[in-house]
Order: C-alpha cells, then structure tokens, then sequence
C-alpha cells in the first residue's frame, strides 16, 4: 500500500490503476479500496491527484495488468464499460470459461492473450480448445495481443469496436 503510493511519483496512471487492480483482486484481497483512500488521506497525493485518479479507474478482478490496460483503452476509447473476470456458463449451467473482459448483453468475449500462452504448447493447446468452447456458446472471442496494444492500443479498439457492432451494439 505504501509502495503504491510511494510510486506515484515515478509511473504512469496506468501503471497506478493496474497495481491498484492487483491490490485489490483475489478471493482475499491484498487490500480494500478503503485502506488505499486511506493512505491517500493520511499521507497526501501527489501533484495531479494521480494516486486519487488511479483509485477511481481502478477495478477487482483484472488477473493481469495487461487486462487493465485493455480495459482502460476501450473504456477511453468510448466503448461500454466490460464485465470483467466473468464466468461464462453453458445452458446447463456448467463452468466453460472466465473471460477477462466480458459484454453478456452483446456475447463479446475480449481477452488479452500474453506471450507465455504461446510459448507453452500445453498452454496453448488449452487456450485453443477454451476458445472454441467459448464459440459454440454462441459468443463471439476476440483474441488481443500485444501488437494490437500498439497506436494507443486503437487496433485492439477497432477489433472489440467492430465486434460489438457486428452483435448490435449502436454507441
């Protein structure tokens, strides 16, 4: 918590808001968004309220800060605001898969899909076969990785932008 403040002064709001999410998310958080407001109270923000302004994107459940760069680009760049971690279910109610980002009223899956899925063959083989899982439910899975990040991440942008249009999304 102290760390996080302390490194306001260096980072980007980006990085703030994804060590923020990290503090956060897990089945027992690090921290609570109370104890950081806190520690910006008893110890004072910087110049920009920058910890004040990561804490009020920030999020549970992003699994990575790459997922929360994603969801802060999309979100800036106008689309609807994501579920995030969400678990998507079979029409029998079984477990298929947790999608990083989610839109259940369009069926979009974005996901951000790290290096180390592709360098691991079992990995990928696994990611391969979730995602046609996540397809026969009838939901379109956007796949992001890092070179759709570039530009201010606008082709990751025009990839969901142009799948939740395909689903009827009229923003």
């Amino acid at each position: 918590m102290r760390a996080w403040r302390q490194c306001a002064t260096l980072w980007g709001i980006d990085d703030l808001v994804a060590a923020a999410d990290f503090l956060l998310t897990d089945a027992h958080p690090r921290v609570e968004v109370e104890e950081l407001r806190a520690e910006i109270e008893r110890m004072g923000d910087t110049a920009g309220r920058a910890l004040a302004r990561a804490l009020a994107q920030s999020r549970r459940g992003p699994r990575s800060p790459a997922e929360t760069r994603l969801r802060l680009v999309l979100a800036r760049n106008g689309l609807p605001a994501p579920e995030i971690s969400w678990v998507l279910r079979d029409a029998r109610g079984a477990f298929v898969a947790e999608l990083d980002l989610a839109y259940p009223d369009w069926r979009i899956a974005a996901e951000y899909d790290g290096r180390v899925h592709a360098e691991d063959v079992r990995q990928f083989a696994r990611d391969a076969d979730r995602w046609d899982a996540i397809r026969a439910c009838g939901w379109q899975h956007v796949r992001i990785l890092a070179h759709h990040m570039r530009e201010n991440g606008q082709p990751a942008v025009r990839k969901v932008r142009e799948a939740l249009r395909r689903a009827g999304w009229r923003g």
